[in-house]
């Protein structure tokens, strides 16, 4: 089992704040799920916060995919992955097929691909950019495993203010243009993922009409698919 442990600063405006992006463990477990609480409340269905069963898994099954970030002895965020066989022409897919539901026990420890379960912030903390510091120290897990990318469906949460006016398709192309802002697809564009397609069914997800975007990062130090 590899141990990640990184600190750093963040900052909150123009002041350094310290911070430490490391494995989670199951002294963490309530600390998680206080996380996902504040991360995604209702219309977000509750059912689909953590639970200590889920983290039990991640932590015994992939802890390198466990990582949470930790400022002045608080969880403030943190994000789970797991590793999946992906091929560009497989089928679409939804997060519960894709992730066990959150408990990741079909979880490969052979696969090509590094898949996001789950990324959040409590929103206290979300002017550090956490989020994106996770980002980028999930993309070191991925090149330290020699995978082939990192992959994951981003919600689509600022969708519902338009779905009367347009397509989710032609909602995400007008973000990808930067005509509109989405809290979640934005946001991984600014962390370097980039668009693979739209996948509809993957979550119950009212804000996002049930779409997500799938998007990827590819490991530089890989021969890329054409």
């Amino acid at each position: 089992m590899s141990i990640y442990r990184k600190d750093i600063y963040v900052f909150d405006g123009d002041r350094p704040v310290k911070a430490l992006i490391r494995s989670y463990t199951e002294a963490d477990f309530e600390g998680l799920i206080r996380i996902q609480q504040e991360s995604f409340p209702p219309p977000f269905s509750p059912e689909l916060w953590w639970n200590e069963e889920q983290l039990g898994n991640h932590v015994r099954l992939f802890p390198e995919g466990a990582l949470c970030v930790e400022i002045e002895g608080e969880l403030a965020a943190s994000m789970t992955g797991m590793l999946v066989n992906y091929n560009p022409g497989d089928p679409d897919h939804s997060w519960v097929e894709m992730t066990d539901a959150g408990y990741i026990c079909n979880h490969l420890a052979d696969g090509n691909t590094l898949y996001v379960v789950d990324i959040g912030a409590r929103p206290a903390y979300r002017k550090l950019g956490l989020g994106k510091w996770l980002m980028l120290s999930m993309y070191e897990v991925v090149v330290r495993l020699n995978l082939q990318r990192l992959l994951g469906g981003g919600r689509l949460p600022g969708y519902d203010r338009v779905a009367d006016e347009m397509s989710a398709q032609d909602y995400v192309q007008a973000v990808i243009e930067g005509k509109l802002k989405d809290p979640v697809l934005t946001f991984l564009l600014r962390c370097g993922r980039t668009p693979v397609r739209l996948m509809a069914d993957y979550l119950d997800d009212e804000e996002s009409h049930n779409y997500a975007m799938l998007m990827e990062w590819r490991n530089p130090f890989l021969p890329q698919e054409s």
